[in-house]
């Protein structure tokens, strides 16, 4: 399969593409650090030598850069089967005293981007009549916490954006899965020490994206809800 990844250097987004390296897959990856996107590919494709990789950096929290990134894209891969929209930012704060500018910040890095992307990719997807997309929400989508803010309105956004997409997708036999991790011990949690397992791992929610691309074609899973076993922190 054609899979398309983005933010795939680090946390969640390398664990994915891990995933599906390991199953021999062609992927397209993208994010904004250059050392770190490519040395993931190297990393990777010795280590899952059947697998094809191919990069290029992208800061998707502008929208010429997503474009330029989906048309690379399709330049290289034509039909995509797999697309994981997992680029986002987290910085926290509340409505009445965060930064100026932190809600279209956080808008377009964790809403446009994915919006974009998908509207470059779609056409090809909706001819072949297959594919199944995936946005990477948070539970900050389902429930507010203080301290969430602008992330949170932005995720809210993200899955607003997924299950209208998975409604107008529906007669074109596309597939669109909302995942909505709780804690997982990537770079937004700085020096946290998880020796006692307290949150999740980047691995549990990649295996589950996995597990449900592959599915049969008439099967979809429309949300993935994830939380650490002793709940959220």
């Amino acid at each position: 399969m054609n899979v398309v990844i983005t933010g795939a250097s680090k946390g969640i987004g390398k664990a994915i593409a891990a995933g599906f390296a390991a199953d021999g897959n062609h992927l397209f990856l993208c994010a904004r650090n250059e050392v770190n996107l490519y040395n993931t590919v190297a990393e990777l494709q010795v280590k899952y030598p059947d697998s094809t990789i191919s990069a290029k950096t992208a800061d998707v929290s502008g929208k010429t850069e997503v474009i330029k990134f989906g048309e690379w894209v399709l330049d290289k891969a034509g039909a995509v089967d797999v697309l994981i929209n997992n680029a986002g930012q987290f910085l926290p704060g509340s409505v009445y005293n965060e930064e100026e500018g932190l809600l279209e910040k956080m808008m377009a890095v964790n809403l446009y981007s994915a919006y974009h992307l998908t509207r470059l990719l779609l056409p090809n997807m909706m001819r072949a009549k297959h594919g199944h997309i995936f946005n990477v929400c948070s539970i900050a989508s389902l429930q507010a916490y203080a301290n969430g803010g602008s992330y949170s309105i932005s995720k809210f956004a993200l899955m607003g954006f997924s299950k209208n997409l998975r409604e107008e997708l529906k007669p074109h036999n596309i597939k669109v899965t909302a995942v909505y991790p709780g804690a997982v011990m990537t770079a937004s949690w700085g020096d946290f020490d998880n020796g006692k397992h307290r949150i999740m791992e980047a691995n549990d929610i990649a295996s589950m994206i996995i597990a449900a691309a592959k599915l049969s074609p008439q099967a979809v899973v429309e949300d993935i809800i994830l939380r650490p076993q002793l709940g959220d922190l």
